[in-house]
């Protein structure tokens, strides 16, 4: 039997959960269980829709939007978002690619704008690293140029790009959130905010208790894992610190869970994590 939402306890603090942990069930399903196990959001990576959002009709946005609606659920936005359809990438050689990246992120924009989502997480490690003919630096422009045109088309639908600094096990480009704050201070535009992720903060030298103090400016959005890639609670990570330094900043977001390691029951670890998250922000019972 799945469990349910602890009623009249703080709720201050809200819990979201990335859909493709669930992508083995029936998307009607699996909204519904995420409802049950008390979280108030959903985050969609699109690929699990859809190889390419542009092949998403306007009534099937619709009827996400009304999906979650009718489950109490938010649809808080997408994120995986590069890694189809292929070809795309946001630092490449090739300027006819970096063209059409940025053209297929401004359908991810309308897109997460159309099922009522306010926040893409720029993840996509493969997609945007550095290949050995690009110089740094070079690299650098290209994703500015890219994300500064992005952000001025997502400002009038009230939609986010968070980038999200990632571990150099996954990546070669922007590994620390001092990498991510300096893109986004150069991007210089009111919606380019940051979303931090437990398990490539781990990959940092300093603690994630200093690293998501000094990112209190530029947070707008935060995963949710272990310093193991499993769910939350699993790994090594201190989450009393995390927990209060999120209070700390008096963080507004959601805190969303995301896994990379494939668990063999997915719904008794999304229950699991949920509780496990209650009792680091609420402090109940797990």
């Amino acid at each position: 039997m799945i469990e349910s939402a602890q009623s009249g306890r703080d709720m201050s603090q809200r819990f979201s959960i990335c859909n493709e942990l669930l992508s083995n069930t029936d998307i009607n399903r699996s909204f519904e269980i995420v409802s049950e196990l008390g979280y108030r959001g959903i985050e969609i990576a699109p690929f699990t829709i859809s190889d390419d959002v542009r092949k998403i009709s306007r009534k099937d946005r619709e009827a996400l939007r009304g999906l979650a609606a009718s489950n109490g659920l938010e649809i808080v936005g997408i994120h995986w978002v590069l890694v189809s359809p292929a070809g795309l990438h946001l630092t490449h050689s090739d300027a006819s690619t970096r063209e059409r990246t940025k053209n297929y992120m401004a359908d991810l924009i309308a897109f997460t704008a159309d099922i009522g989502g306010h926040v893409i997480v720029l993840g996509s490690p493969k997609q945007r690293s550095i290949s050995k003919n690009v110089r740094k630096e070079d690299a650098w422009v290209f994703a500015k140029q890219i994300l500064r045109y992005c952000c001025e088309e997502a400002e009038r639908l009230d939609v986010l790009l968070c980038l999200e600094p990632l571990s150099r096990s996954l990546t070669n480009f922007i590994n620390t959130a001092e990498e991510a704050m300096r893109m986004i201070e150069d991007v210089g535009l009111p919606n380019m905010r940051m979303t931090l992720d437990v398990y490539s903060m781990s990959d940092e030298e300093k603690s994630m208790h200093e690293i998501i103090t000094r990112s209190a400016p530029f947070l707008a959005h935060f995963h949710a894992n272990d310093t193991n890639g499993k769910a939350p609670g699993m790994g090594n990570a201190d989450y009393d610190s995390i927990a209060r330094a999120l209070k700390d900043i008096d963080y507004k977001g959601f805190v969303s869970v995301e896994i990379f390691d494939r668990p063999r029951d997915p719904i008794e670890t999304a229950s699991e994590s949920i509780r496990n998250l209650r009792t680091y922000f609420w402090g109940g019972s797990r």
